[in-house]
């Protein structure tokens, strides 16, 4: 296993991190704004401390989970990244092995990026082989970070010790959280909608940027933020999610500057009401983590 692809997969996630950052997020910190009691510096320091844990070769999912939540917590000392870390650590695993699969033996690197195919598919096993043992310390870094509106569950709840596996434990919270999801449908949302969607404004000439504006816009579009919708309901989560749809079909067609002072008044307007998308923007994350992973 050649350990020049640990510092590949941290600086993809690191990369992934500083791009959701430098874009315009409605609702979430971002270069443009702080908000929510957070700045810019807290996430940019959050990534610096996680990447090295979710980059470490021959760990698990769950230890990579928890090592990341674990420095994060330490770095800013509030949870600024775990829904980012919950779907970026299988990736890094999956990344472990594409890079791997690329190669030419077991101490050669791979000379470009794991193509999105060999990644998914070492994702899917990746997923298939979760242990009881990686939801455990999952469940570890979950109470940690004490994320808000976060709830209970009947059964396998994250105040427990669970005795099923980190995917089945995912599968039972699949319908409620779309981080959870994912672990449920191997990234379907990511591999078959979000990455699309990004390479196709990227080759329309957008800016990283703009791409991921665009990006978590069509996320947050495409179905209600279970963020939002845990904190505040059916009713706020739904009226985000029509307005980001209003504004992808700007996005669409509009001159980029029309666009961009139009999000800020709805950035500002947002945070004033509490409202975080966070879970959207977890994905655009986790998305570009892909792309820097596929394509570097």
């Amino acid at each position: 296993m050649s350990l020049a692809n640990e510092p590949r997969i941290q600086a993809a996630f690191q990369a992934a991190c500083e791009a959701e950052l430098a874009a315009l997020k409605p609702g979430n910190v971002h270069r443009f704004a702080a908000g929510h009691g957070m700045t810019m510096a807290d996430f940019q320091r959050s990534a610096a401390a996680a990447a090295p844990c979710i980059a470490r070769l021959g760990c698990s999912t769950g230890e990579r989970i928890l090592a990341a939540t674990e420095a994060t917590w330490k770095a800013v000392g509030c949870n600024t990244n775990l829904g980012i870390v919950l779907l970026c650590a299988p990736l890094a695993v999956a990344a472990e092995q594409g890079f791997l699969d690329g190669s030419n033996g077991p101490d050669r690197q791979s000379p470009g990026g794991v193509p999105a195919d060999v990644l998914r598919a070492a994702l899917t096993a990746v997923l298939g082989n979760l242990t009881v043992d990686d939801a455990m310390l999952a469940y570890r870094a979950i109470a940690l970070a004490n994320p808000a509106g976060l709830g209970s569950a009947a059964a396998q709840d994250v105040s427990s010790v669970p005795t099923v596996t980190l995917r089945a434990a995912m599968q039972l919270a699949a319908e409620q959280d779309r981080i959870a999801s994912q672990y449920a449908n191997d990234f379907t949302d990511i591999f078959d909608f979000a990455l699309p969607f990004l390479r196709t404004v990227m080759a329309d000439g957008r800016s990283q940027a703009e791409a991921t504006t665009g990006l978590y816009l069509a996320i947050l579009a495409r179905s209600p933020d279970t963020h939002l919708l845990r904190k505040f309901g059916d009713t706020v989560a739904q009226t985000v999610s029509e307005k980001a749809r209003e504004a992808s079909e700007i996005f669409a067609s509009a001159p980029w500057p029309q666009l961009f002072d139009q999000l800020l008044v709805w950035d500002k307007s947002l945070k004033s009401q509490g409202f975080n998308p966070g879970t959207s923007a977890d994905l655009t994350v986790a998305t570009l983590f892909v792309q820097h992973l596929a394509d570097d």
